[in-house]
């Protein structure tokens, strides 16, 4: 072979060499690109996942597993669904309402879990000024809430237990910032709103609460995943819910510091969030049948009403 011959073998070798180096390269970095994994939290101004947030215990459970976590807030349930059906959310919390609308709306949204009824935790409330006394004096008043939130059902659950229809009510949509204003300047005569968005209404406001959830409603606290990320993280839908079940269990135990928590976390007021926070049931649980029963009842009332689309089957969101 000549010296030309050998050099260009030579040359040919180190080409295969370098080659097999690079594709060893990219292998390990996308082995490594996998490895990592990222869980999107969606959350609002109350409930277990703002002092899960707040305490840091995930992202110390998940580092092991090299999945970090993003938290991501919503003013209300609507809106957070919204953003869990069009991927930017994996998991998050709402009330009883907004997986109904969503439902019907065509997303692609399983219940995981649910803590224990709070009907304290929502109401209606009135200026403290006001001349308004019962429900059934709201007929022909103008009404704010935020449409699909689970304060939504226990608007519709007063007015009948009132002896009234809903159009008998002349309501409005509004988030809770916006509903707030509405409010204050006395735009409208009553505002449908939960905690801890009632707790500072109450307190800062002098709001007078008309009726709240107490025999009307149970306002259960849901945990929903994008079900095609349920479907491929079970393990991590399983530790969320592992945590969630630990904050619970020192909540119930450290008020004061849930207190402290929740107004770092919201920048609202301890005297706001601890009224809040005492009106909290804790104590997560998977989705039983007779909560899934009480839930086809909203779907059922609201279908009735024409404020969904369609009529739906919520076990198909199980």
């Amino acid at each position: 072979m000549s010296i030309d011959q050998k050099r260009a073998a030579r040359r040919h070798t180190l080409g295969l060499l370098f080659a097999a180096g690079v594709m060893a390269a990219t292998s390990t970095g996308q082995a490594q690109a996998q490895a990592k994994q990222e869980v999107r939290i969606g959350y609002q101004k109350y409930g277990t996942l703002t002092l899960l947030k707040g305490r840091g215990t995930l992202e110390q459970r998940l580092a092991a597993r090299n999945v970090t976590v993003k938290w991501t807030e919503f003013p209300a349930g609507p809106q957070l669904l919204e953003g869990l059906n069009v991927g930017s959310v994996d998991f998050g919390t709402v009330g009883e309402a907004p997986p109904v609308f969503a439902q019907a709306a065509g997303a692609n949204l399983v219940y995981v879990g649910n803590e224990p009824p709070s009907p304290g935790s929502e109401a209606i409330v009135v200026p403290k000024d006001s001349k308004l006394r019962s429900v059934a004096e709201l007929k022909g008043k103008k009404v704010v809430l935020n449409k699909g939130s689970n304060v939504h059902y226990l608007l519709v659950k007063a007015l009948e237990n009132a002896g009234l229809a809903y159009k008998d009510i002349d309501v409005l949509y509004l988030a809770p910032a916006d509903a707030r204003a509405a409010f204050e300047r006395g735009s409208v005569d009553a505002w449908v709103i939960w905690d801890p968005f009632l707790a500072a209404a109450e307190k800062q406001l002098g709001a007078r609460v008309l009726a709240d959830g107490k025999g009307l409603v149970a306002n259960h606290q849901f945990y929903l995943a994008a079900r095609p990320y349920a479907e491929k993280n079970g393990d991590i839908i399983r530790i969320l819910l592992e945590e969630i079940a630990k904050v619970d269990e020192w909540g119930v135990k450290n008020p004061k510091e849930v207190a402290q928590i929740l107004s770092a976390q919201t920048g609202l007021d301890v005297d706001v969030v601890a009224l809040a926070a005492s009106r909290y049931a804790y104590g997560v649980k998977p989705i039983s049948g007779e909560v899934l029963a009480q839930q086809q009842k909203l779907a059922d009332a609201f279908s009735n009403l024409k404020l969904i689309p369609k009529p739906i089957a919520v076990k198909d969101a199980q």
